[in-house]
């Protein structure tokens, strides 16, 4: 707070204000503050919105002819990246033609076969950000591999 501090009838251009340094602080810190403020103000409206701001991670490991872990589970309505890794030597589809169809998917893209596959390449690693859409359970398979038990399920609550 400014107590005192006050310039009153300065005529003369040589004649200059010498503050305290405890003064010159505050003066600094007034200036600043409706700049801080807006900052402040602007962030958490920001966040608001984008809807993937707060995405939470979700990986997927595809290995040689099987999903690690073979169940996922989402919250309809909440953004996520599923981040997917393809450690086998094989290229790997992450197939759910409903769960795909039915989420919002920011990069769609990164979508492939009309939008019901994501393609992975063997040693590389992809990430979707998507919102789930219903609820439910629906089917995940490897479009190459389902025949050698690359089958999993996933589950919107």
């Amino acid at each position: 707070m400014l107590v005192g501090v006050m310039l009153v009838g300065v005529t003369k251009p040589d004649v200059q204000f010498h503050a305290a340094p405890d003064v010159r602080s505050h003066i600094r810190i007034m200036r600043l503050a409706p700049v801080l403020l807006a900052a402040l103000v602007h962030v958490p409206a920001a966040r608001a919105a984008d809807p993937w701001a707060n995405a939470r991670t979700i990986t997927e490991v595809m290995v040689d002819n099987s999903f690690q872990p073979d169940h996922l589970t989402f919250r309809s309505g909440r953004p996520y990246a599923l981040h997917l890794e393809n450690r086998g030597k094989d290229m790997h589809e992450f197939t759910a033609p409903d769960f795909l169809r039915a989420a919002k998917v920011r990069d769609k893209g990164k979508l492939t076969n009309g939008g019901t596959d994501i393609v992975v390449q063997p040693g590389q690693s992809v990430t979707v950000f998507l919102i789930p859409g219903p609820r439910g359970k629906y089917d995940l398979h490897c479009a190459d591999h389902d025949w050698d038990g690359m089958i999993g399920r996933i589950t919107v609550n």
